[in-house]
């Protein structure tokens, strides 16, 4: 990320114009290292928001609140102690750093008038937002407590003299020269290296855009602090090749002329809030996604064992005849087993050949044989009993498997919310109870396309949304299409009491496809049928069907 010195300097320079001589209104504390305020300007109430978390570290203008916690965390409450209805005197940008420093006036206890300033350092994982009292220096508190265990060198914790961050000894981007330019750059085999070296409040890809700028180092330098200066810079943001955004600037960046789209916005915060809310949002969908993946990979775990045992356990009973044999033999030969006998040799009449029969004796020969008899009895019981276990096993399996499949399609936090609900509903998470709170009604929204035709095509987007597609929007006479044998959507194909055509066929197979695990493949194996062919089992998982009438056609996966 290329929140460098220089974009700090336009960040400040925005905030500076906007926030200048405001009062702050409220303060919130959304997330452990997140910050909200809300400040009263000439111009209307503007909401700043401030994050020190390591993947999001920015300060930025935004027009939408997060959500806040029932209660404020402990900083939340010394900010609101001693910056409610503060006035901000000036934002500004320490030395070119990544620092900026909010500077407030207000009133103490007492009724004097105290300055107070907000530092905020934007510095990746080690960033932090700390309250300094202006007269004495010394820290009030901050968002992160830096203690001695954690660097030696400098500590940030209530009561401390604040020290800013060791400097780098280079020179400052609004200090260069252009004598230091040609040194810097001249009989270099890697300019861009030595700029980032040299000159502070620059990164990696800014300094590749300025060793590679035809105008010269110097004079794209000067140029684009100009154009931040005057308020004349166009801040924008890369796209990478799935439309997700892969940095931010406020100027073009060399590094990414090749292979990225730009969307280009009149502010700093409009791109920074656009950059940050899209980037922190794609974030957020995978390590939720990756958390509901592991909960069902522990359970597919345990199934996938569990239907390892009962196979054994099968085999075991399927493979039960001898018992009978021995249990027959024992009833023909009694009286030749001796009390105490550990075994006894019999004459086997099915075959003619001898074999040995273990007895327990501590038993008499009667009760040996009655308990391979029971042994047998118990096996015949034991093989309808694991057949039908292993068929519950399956479907479970074949269920889960299907939400694995969604939960790694899922591209919105309501997908992955919704699929969350269904295995706590299903009991593969557990439930927990929050005080005041009432079940969302679920609203269905699958996925809707439009045949070459002008047919309607709708897909599920989770099991309860298969169920809810197939039982009740479809109609009796409109068609169903799911891949055979492999975690799908439910695809239904809405004919309006009309002819369909063989490509309107295949068109909704491809969809059906599409939205299945074989997604990558070709060649896919697709059954269709009627919807009043289909029907739901009693007791049966979300999106468990069982179907007849049906065709199967082999289609490429496409939308």
């Amino acid at each position: 990320m290329s929140f460098d010195g220089m974009v700090t300097l336009a960040a400040a320079k925005e905030l500076q114009s906007t926030l200048a001589l405001g009062k702050i209104d409220k303060i919130y504390q959304p997330q452990p290292e997140q910050l909200l305020f809300n400040v009263h300007t000439k111009q209307g109430n503007r909401k700043l928001f401030i994050s020190v978390s390591g993947n999001h570290s920015a300060l930025y203008l935004v027009y939408r609140s997060p959500e806040n916690p029932a209660s404020p965390p402990v900083f939340c409450m010394v900010l609101r102690k001693h910056l409610s209805a503060a006035r901000i005197t000036a934002i500004v940008q320490h030395e070119n750093d990544r620092i900026i420093e909010i500077l407030m006036e207000t009133v103490n206890e007492l009724g004097f008038s105290v300055n107070k300033k907000l530092i905020v350092e934007i510095m990746g994982k080690h960033s932090n937002a700390i309250l300094v009292d202006m007269e004495t220096e010394r820290i009030i508190d901050s968002i992160k407590h830096i203690s001695i265990d954690v660097n030696r060198a400098r500590q940030i914790l209530p009561g401390k003299a604040y020290v800013y961050p060791p400097t780098q000894e280079k020179i400052p981007f609004t200090q260069v020269t252009p004598s230091h330019m040609g040194s810097i750059t001249e009989k270099q085999l890697q300019p861009a290296r030595s700029i980032l070296s040299n000159i502070q409040g620059i990164s990696p890809a800014l300094a590749e855009t300025l060793a590679a700028s035809k105008k010269g180092a110097y004079n794209a330098l000067q140029e684009i602090t100009s154009s931040i200066m005057d308020g004349t810079s166009a801040p924008l943001v890369y796209l990478d090749e799935k439309q997700k955004p892969a940095d931010f600037h406020i100027t073009p960046l060399s590094v990414y002329d090749n292979g990225f789209d730009t969307m280009c916005f009149d502010t700093f915060s409009q791109a920074a809030s656009y950059y940050f809310q899209n980037k922190e949002s794609s974030n957020t969908i995978k390590q939720r996604s990756n958390d509901l993946q592991r909960v069902i990979k522990t359970h597919l775990d345990k199934l996938r064992l569990k239907t390892q045992r009962l196979n054994e356990d099968l085999y075991r009973a399927e493979n039960s005849e001898d018992c009978r044999i021995f249990g027959e033999l024992l009833t023909a030969n009694l009286h030749i087993v001796k009390p105490g006998n550990k075994s006894v040799r019999v004459t086997n009449y099915y075959d003619g050949t001898e074999i040995s029969i273990p007895l327990d004796p501590k038993l008499s020969p009667s009760k040996n044989a009655q308990n391979y008899y029971k042994r047998y009895g118990k096996s015949k019981t034991a093989v309808k009993e694991k057949k039908i276990q292993l068929q519950e096993v399956s479907e479970e399996i074949n269920y889960l498997e299907s939400v694995a499949e969604f939960t790694a399609k899922a591209d919105s936090i309501e997908e992955i919310e919704y699929l969350r609900q269904e295995l706590t509903d299903s009991g593969y998470i557990r439930n927990k109870r929050k005080k005041n709170t009432s079940k969302k009604k679920d609203n269905p929204k699958p996925y809707t396309y439009t045949l070459s035709s002008g047919l309607k095509v709708m897909a599920g987007r989770n099991n309860k949304e298969n169920d809810w597609l197939t039982l009740k929007k479809a109609g009796n006479n409109d068609l169903w299409f799911h891949t055979k044998d492999i975690p799908g959507s439910h695809v239904i194909l809405l004919t309006e009491d009309t002819q369909v055509s063989s490509d309107d066929l295949f068109e909704a197979a491809s969809i059906a496809a599409h939205h299945s695990k074989a997604s990558d493949s070709e060649n896919v194996p697709v059954d269709y049928t009627k919807v009043r062919y289909v029907k739901k089992p009693a007791g049966s998982k979300p999106g468990m069907v069982i179907f007849t009438h049906n065709k199967t056609l082999y289609v490429t996966p496409r939308r």
